[in-house]
């Protein structure tokens, strides 16, 4: 009875809330009872390091990081080592690039070796700097560019330098590709012109590797002005090379400074070539194929640069595409410090300059060992593309009920036309009547609503041809007269037009910046038919996209990774790792590329540089490459989606038309119709696969030829399935306004499209949320619902939205740029006005 009667708590006793057992979840568990689990602590935290041995610990560290940056200067330019390559950039059309390459050729004790190739071209051996040095010229813009390679030795044979057309913006890229230092040459007075700044802008964005900056010159002026004028350079070229050193050069004394600096300085490293092997070609012979001359084999010798290169990995030629080696040939060393003397031959040892363009064939036709042959089993594929099989996705053999069906449906589509006596039932089925001729396929193009220009350009182009026919036949009666050459102006009348074409981009450009992604309904097609391929979203941000819906038929050519990142750590592990086997850097060998065109030999002896890069596993193959660029701010002309830009992305160099879209962190991304000056986009296209990191640069083509930089970044991600939509915005005008209904017109222009698209939630520009209720009548009015009374001046706005895909339009044939001139036809933004 006692144990019956007990006080039971009621339910409002208070609750207290359970201890808790603060940041130190250890104790906490053990005041719960129980056994506490085991943490797996790594290896290295189960001994723990006392004060000295820390201390001694990092002293390692640090011997070790020093002696690997003093090991990696020693073999730079050593007996063991690849050539120092040098590029000469005279940032200036005053800049003395003669004068510096005589300066640099008169050091002490130093052997020249004249190239047989190419005019003025040397090789640079110092015995008492034990390097030796490569120069090798090129030009852009409006001034020389010279490209100096340099090697520093304690004895041997100068190298090479070749002269390039004026104006060969591909050939200094492609040097500064290889080079190992770039020697700017700048003016005395003015540093660098306007050609120089828009290469410096290149180089910078492609990535710099270490330079130095020579002033020659300036002798002539007073020493007090001499002073003044090296402050003011300094000054100016503080913003785009802060904290670098100025160094004149004038005397022999005075070059031999700068070779020390170059060859003592830290090298800058870029990573998409310190993880390649690549080199410069010093010489190269092209063998012809027994089927046709035009396609061969060509032998390149260079010493190996970067990474161990191996004979079964494919090869990129920068400029012309990938190929595939055969074997790889390890010839005598021309540049050697010890270069062996042939019986009853002795070589002066005081001449300045030594010639074995005859005797240097010939020993090396003697000593050339065969190092490697590639193997087919091994050896990597030249395919870049899926070839799709059109019956992969076929179904099997229809049944009898399925065919049964078929009948059917087509004695409903049976129609009674009249046709001519005697006429086939074959011939009958070809004869079209008035109504299906009037017809329009509504399956439009990908970009067709991309900008609504394009129909009236299209109209308007029609209406030019149908005038020239209709004006034909009045040819005969037109008679022919001289008109002297002052009154012909047909170079200005196309000026003028250009200029009105990009006074129409730019005002398309200000409407998109307006009224983003906002178009007219079309009053003639049905909206549901015109829009027929989008979709509305409840949230952009978090409504679910499949991105394996609706692929286009492209999506079947292209290869895509289960796990690119997966993908790219393990072969940069391999790399770190050196488990490749194949010639070694430094190495000077032979490469036998198999069906190579003539072309490539004959740009090599136009003076054009050789630049070649071994391509890791699965780089030649097709995905979507995805680039992270900023609009570069030399640039304001109007870009526009899906137009031709060039890329020089890495080491590779397209042609395509590219998709710009935001960059964010969500799952799907807006389309962008313009390149904004304002923001990062990520530009979409069809390309090659390529490992990041790597720059990239977007230039677009003149109609003069030239190459303007529009815009620099990185390569983001190779990833197919990365979702870019295009939105639509369909516009409405509140015309009777209630509490929380109102009244919209001019969205659609007949009943049906009202209720095709009343699941679609509205907004309107001043935040209100609502839903069409219930069409109004036949002219497209409609009852609409908001959260909130609506203003006079709000617009309501419908959005819709499609997944967009770029257009496969990848050219790896890029023509070459001729001589950068300043743009002046370029209207400011200021002066365009708005209708």
């Amino acid at each position: 009875v006692a144990a019956a009667g007990a006080h039971r708590p009621g339910p409002l006793k208070q609750q207290n809330k359970a201890h808790k057992g603060g940041k130190h979840s250890g104790s906490s568990q053990r005041r719960a009872g129980g056994r506490v689990s085991v943490k797996a602590q790594p290896r290295r935290r189960l001994r723990d390091l006392n004060r000295v041995d820390r201390r001694h610990q990092a002293l390692q560290l640090r011997r070790q990081r020093k002696e690997a940056v003093l090991a990696e200067k020693r073999s730079l330019g050593s007996r063991d080592g690849p050539p120092h390559l040098v590029v000469l950039v005279p940032l200036h059309s005053r800049a003395a690039a003669h004068d510096t390459l005589r300066l640099l050729q008169s050091q002490d004790s130093a052997v020249v070796h004249p190239d047989e190739g190419r005019a003025g071209g040397f090789v640079l051996l110092c015995p008492r700097l034990k390097q030796r040095w490569r120069f090798v010229t090129a030009q852009a813009g409006e001034e020389t560019l010279l490209v100096c390679g340099f090697w520093l030795r304690t004895s041997g044979s100068p190298s090479d330098r070749g002269v390039l057309c004026a104006g060969d913006l591909h050939a200094v890229l492609d040097l500064a590709k290889v080079a190992d230092s770039l020697l700017f040459i700048l003016d005395a007075a003015g540093g660098w012109d306007s050609a120089g700044e828009h290469c410096l802008s290149c180089l910078f964005a492609q990535g710099l590797p270490s330079y130095a900056l020579a002033v020659p010159g300036g002798t002539d002026l007073p020493p007090k002005k001499r002073i003044d004028a090296r402050k003011k350079l300094a000054k100016a070229i503080e913003k785009r090379f802060p904290e670098a050193k100025l160094f004149p050069l004038n005397t022999e004394q005075e070059s031999s400074l700068l070779l020390r600096h170059l060859a003592a300085q830290k090298q800058r490293h870029l990573a998409f070539r310190d993880r390649r092997a690549h080199l410069l070609a010093y010489a190269a012979e092209f063998v012809p194929g027994q089927e046709s001359n035009l396609v061969g084999t060509l032998k390149v010798s260079g010493f190996v640069r970067g990474q161990t290169l191996d004979v079964n990995s494919l090869v990129h030629i920068v400029g012309h595409g990938d190929f595939q080696m055969s074997q790889v040939d390890a010839p005598p060393d021309p540049l050697s410090l010890n270069p062996r003397v042939v019986k009853g031959q002795k070589r002066s040892q005081d001449m300045d300059v030594q010639d074995d363009s005859v005797n240097g064939t010939d020993e090396m036709e003697e000593d050339v060992k065969v190092l490697m042959k590639a193997d087919p089993s091994k050896q990597e594929s030249l395919q870049s593309e899926v070839v799709p099989d059109p019956m992969e996705g076929e179904q099997t053999w229809p049944t009898e009920e399925e065919l049964q069906e078929a009948e059917a449906a087509l004695k409903e589509n049976r129609r009674v036309v009249k046709v001519p006596k005697g006429t086939s039932k074959y011939q009958a089925a070809w004869i079209v009547d008035d109504g299906e001729g009037s017809e329009k396929d509504e399956d439009g193009d990908e970009d067709d609503d991309i900008y609504d220009d394009d129909m009236m350009e299209e109209a308007v182009s029609q209406e030019g041809e149908s005038s020239e026919e209709e004006e034909e036949p009045a040819e005969e009666e037109c008679e022919t007269m001289t008109v002297s050459e002052c009154l012909r102006d047909d170079q200005y009348d196309e000026k003028m037009e250009e200029d009105e074409q990009m006074l129409e981009r730019y005002k398309q450009e200000r409407m998109d910046e307006m009224f983003p992604d906002e178009v007219d309904t079309p009053r003639d097609i049905p909206a549901r038919v015109r829009f027929q391929k989008y979709r509305g979203l409840k949230s952009f941000r978090t409504s679910p996209w499949d991105p394996k819906e609706n692929l286009p038929r492209d999506y079947a050519r292209i290869f895509q990774f289960q796990h690119f990142s997966r993908t790219r750590k393990h072969l940069f592990r391999q790399i770190e790792k050196e488990e490749t086997e194949g010639a070694s850097v430094g190495w000077y060998v032979t490469l036998h590329i198999c069906n190579v065109p003539v072309s490539v030999m004959e740009s090599f002896k136009e003076g054009k540089p050789l630049v070649l890069f071994s391509l890791l596993p699965h780089e030649q193959k097709m995905s979507v490459l995805n680039f992270l660029v900023r609009r570069h701010s030399s640039n304001s002309e109007p870009v526009r989606a899906k137009e031709e830009l060039i890329f020089h992305c890495g080491f590779r160099r397209f042609r395509a038309s590219p998709l710009f879209s935001q960059h964010t962190s969500a799952d799907k991304h807006k389309l962008e119709r313009f390149l904004r000056p304002d923001a990062a986009l990520v530009v979409t296209v069809y390309a090659p696969i390529t490992f990041p990191p790597a720059s990239v640069l977007l230039f677009k083509q003149r109609s003069n030829g030239m190459h303007d930089l529009i815009a620099t970044g990185s390569l983001l991600s190779v990833d197919p399935d990365r979702i870019v939509i295009k939105r639509l915005v369909l516009s409405g005008h509140p015309f009777k306004i209630f509490t929380k209904t109102a009244v919209v017109r001019y969205m659609f222009f007949n009943r049906e499209d009202v209720m095709w698209f009343k699941p679609v939630e509205l907004r309107t520009k001043w935040g209100r949320r609502g839903h069409i209720k219930e069409p109004l009548g036949t002219h497209g009015h409609m009852k609409c619902h908001f959260d909130g009374q609506l203003k006079s001046q709000d617009t309501v706005l419908l959005n819709l939205y499609k997944r967009v895909f770029p257009k496969w339009t990848y050219d790896p044939h890029v023509p070459e740029p001729v001589p950068w001139a300043r743009s002046e036809s370029a209207l400011p933004v200021q002066e365009v006005e708005m209708e």
